[in-house]
C-alpha cells in the first residue's frame, strides 16, 4: 500500500496534470466529460441529445446522482427529510419518507444507452467515431443516490469519479452535475481523507483544482455551497448564461424564429417519433409517468385543464402545453459549449456558445442538511434564469447571439441519423477550412485578408456570414470588406488597444429544410 501511494504522490507532483488553458487549445483533443444526472423528466432528454454528440466525447461516466428532487433512500425504513423542499409546501406532507420521487429499480441511464444500442449500426455510417454501446454500458455506474447530499460513503459512481481525477491522462475533465453534486463531493472527500497528511497535499490539491471542470445545473444538494467551495475553491465552477433556452417551458418565452421549432408538429416530425431515441423522449401529453402517483409529474396526462389537473391532486407549476409539444431539457446548456462545431466555446474566455456564456455564479451559502442544525436551511430554486439573475450585472456585457434555432436543428439532423442506414438519405455539417491560423497578432489599423474552403458532404448549397462575436460593448469594432464571401478582408480599427481580444466568426448554413450550420471562430490579438 505504502509503495502504491508512493507512486501515486510521484505521479500527482509530476506527471499528472497539464493546465486546462493548454489542453484546451489543442482543438484535436476530445473533451473528457463525466455525466452525473438524476431521474428528472429532463435529465432524461438531455441525455439523449448528449448521446447523439457523445462522437465529440471522450464519455469518462454516466453516473447515478440523487438531488433535492430525487433520492431512493437507503432500503432500511430510514426516513430523512429537509425543511422547505418541495414535499414540505403546497398543503403537502409527503415527507420525512423513505424515498422521494425515485421508481423502484431506477435505470433510466441504462435505458438511453440500451435505446442509442438499437440505432448505434446506422450513427457510424454518418460518423465513425460514435461510441460502441459496450463502451457506454461499462461507463454506468450508481453514485451517492440514497439521500439529498449525503456523501458520507464511497459508492461505484464514487469511486470512478475518483480514479479519473487521478489519472494520468494530462488536461481538463469535465464533470457534469445535471441533479446534485453528493457524488462528486465524495469523489473530492475521498481523495482528502487518503492524501491530506502527505508532504504533497498541497501540489496534489492544486494539480487536481486545475484538471477538475464542474458543470453544474445549480448547487441541487447543497453539496458545493458545504464541501465543495470550501474545501476546493480553486476548481473551476462553470454555468452559462444568456445562451438557448433548453428548459421546461421554453415555448413559454420563445422568439417567432424559434417557437415553430417547440410546436408538437416539428417535435413528432424531428424528434418524439424518431427511432428508439425517440421513443423515450418524453414530451407534453404522452402518457408517461416516471414514478406512479408522482404529484409534481402530471406532464404525460392529456385531456385534462389546469384546474382538473389541480382537483387531482397534481401541482401545476407549469401551464400544460399542447400533447407532443417540447417539454424541457434543463440540463442541456451544461455541455453544449463543448461541442466540436467550431466555436470553441470551450475556451472559458472566448465569447460562448451553443451552450451560452461563462459565468462564475457565486453560490448562496447554505446549511448542510447533514448537521445537526437544520433550522436555517433555505430553499433553492433550481433554474437557469434564476443563476441568470444571481450573477453580477455587467453593463458592459454585450447581447448574446440566438443560437437556438441552429442547436435544435443540429439536434434533429443527428436524430434523423438514427434512422437513416445510408449516408446519402441524410443531412451533415458543411466543413470549413481556413487558409490562415484561426489565432491572429495583429497591430492597430492592420488589413488582413482571409479566405476559407467550405466543402459539404451532401453537395448542398450553403450560404456564408462573417460576423463579430462581441463579449463586451467597448470591443473595437472591425471592418469586415464582403460578409458573404469565402474571400474576405478586414481591417483593425486605428484606435484598437493593445491586448485587446477581437474574435471573428464565419458561418456556413447548409441550404436544406432541416439547416445544419458550422463555424470557425478567429481569435485576434492586438499587439
Amino acid at each position: 500500500m505504502k509503495v502504491q501511494k508512493s507512486i501515486i504522490f510521484l505521479f500527482l507532483s509530476l506527471t499528472l496534470f497539464t493546465s486546462s488553458k493548454t489542453a484546451t487549445a489543442n482543438s484535436n483533443s476530445k473533451p473528457r466529460i463525466i455525466i452525473t444526472a438524476d431521474p428528472e423528466l429532463d435529465d432524461n432528454n438531455s441525455l439523449i441529445r448528449f448521446l447523439l454528440y457523445s462522437a465529440d466525447f471522450n464519455i469518462e461516466g454516466l453516473v447515478y446522482a440523487s438531488s433535492q428532487f430525487h433520492w431512493k433512500g437507503d432500503g432500511k425504513g430510514t426516513k430523512f427529510m429537509v425543511p422547505g423542499r418541495e414535499y414540505t409546501k403546497y398543503g403537502l406532507n409527503l415527507c420525512p419518507c423513505e424515498s422521494y420521487r425515485w421508481k423502484k429499480g431506477e435505470r433510466f441511464i441504462h435505458e438511453a444507452v440500451e435505446a442509442y444500442e438499437k440505432v448505434y449500426q446506422n450513427l457510424v455510417i454518418h460518423n465513425k467515431s460514435y461510441p460502441s454501446p459496450n463502451y457506454l454500458k461499462s461507463k454506468i455506474k450508481y453514485g451517492n443516490i440514497e439521500f439529498e447530499g449525503d456523501f458520507s460513503k464511497d459508492t461505484e459512481g464514487s469511486n470512478l469519479i475518483k480514479k479519473i481525477i487521478l489519472d494520468t491522462i494530462a488536461g481538463p475533465i469535465y464533470i457534469t452535475a445535471w441533479g446534485g453534486q453528493s457524488t462528486i463531493a465524495r469523489a473530492l472527500k475521498s481523495i482528502e481523507d487518503e492524501f491530506k497528511n502527505s508532504k504533497n497535499w498541497n501540489i496534489i490539491k492544486q494539480k487536481i483544482s486545475k484538471k477538475v471542470v464542474l458543470l453544474p445545473s445549480g448547487d441541487q444538494d447543497n453539496t458545493y455551497a458545504s464541501y465543495i467551495k470550501p474545501n476546493w475553491p480553486d476548481i473551476d465552477y462553470r454555468q452559462y448564461k444568456n445562451g438557448p433556452n433548453y428548459g421546461y417551458g421554453a415555448q413559454l418565452s420563445a422568439n417567432a424564429q424559434n417557437a415553430p421549432l417547440l410546436t408538437a408538429d416539428w417535435m413528432q416530425k424531428n424528434i418524439s417519433l424518431t427511432g428508439a431515441l425517440g421513443d423515450i423522449y418524453r414530451v407534453w401529453g404522452d402518457g408517461k409517468q416516471t414514478v406512479k402517483d408522482d404529484r409534481f409529474d402530471y406532464f404525460g396526462l392529456d385531456g385534462y385543464t389546469n384546474e382538473q389537473l389541480k382537483q387531482m391532486g397534481y401541482i401545476v407549476w407549469m401551464p400544460k402545453q399542447p400533447k407532443g409539444s417540447w417539454l424541457g431539457e434543463g440540463d442541456t446548456g451544461t455541455f453544449m459549449n463543448l461541442l466540436n462545431n467550431g466555436l470553441n466555446a470551450i475556451e472559458k474566455d472566448n465569447p460562448g456558445g451553443w451552450g451560452g456564456r461563462s459565468f462564475n455564479p457565486n453560490p448562496r451559502t447554505f446549511v448542510d442538511p447533514f448537521s445537526n442544525d437544520t433550522s436555517k436551511v433555505k430553499e433553492l430554486v433550481i433554474s437557469a434564469s434564476t443563476y441568470n439573475k444571481m450573477s453580477e450585472v455587467d453593463e458592459n456585457e454585450a447581447a448574446f447571439p440566438d443560437f437556438f434555432s441552429a442547436a435544435q436543428n443540429d439536434f434533429a439532423a443527428r436524430m434523423n441519423w438514427t434512422i437513416k442506414n445510408n449516408y446519402k438519405l441524410a443531412n451533415h455539417a458543411p466543413i470549413i477550412r481556413l487558409l490562415k491560423k484561426n489565432e491572429l497578432i495583429v497591430k492597430p489599423g492592420q488589413m488582413i485578408n482571409l479566405e476559407a474552403i467550405v466543402n459539404d458532404p451532401d453537395g448542398d448549397a450553403y450560404s456564408i456570414k462573417w460576423w463579430q462575436f462581441f463579449k463586451q460593448k467597448n470591443t473595437a469594432q472591425i471592418g469586415v470588406s464582403y460578409n458573404n464571401s469565402l474571400f474576405t478582408t478586414i481591417e483593425i480599427p486605428k484606435d484598437a488597444k493593445a491586448q485587446q481580444k477581437i474574435y471573428l466568426v464565419l458561418e456556413v448554413a447548409d441550404k436544406t429544410a432541416i439547416s445544419i450550420t458550422s463555424y470557425k471562430m478567429i481569435k485576434i490579438t492586438i499587439n
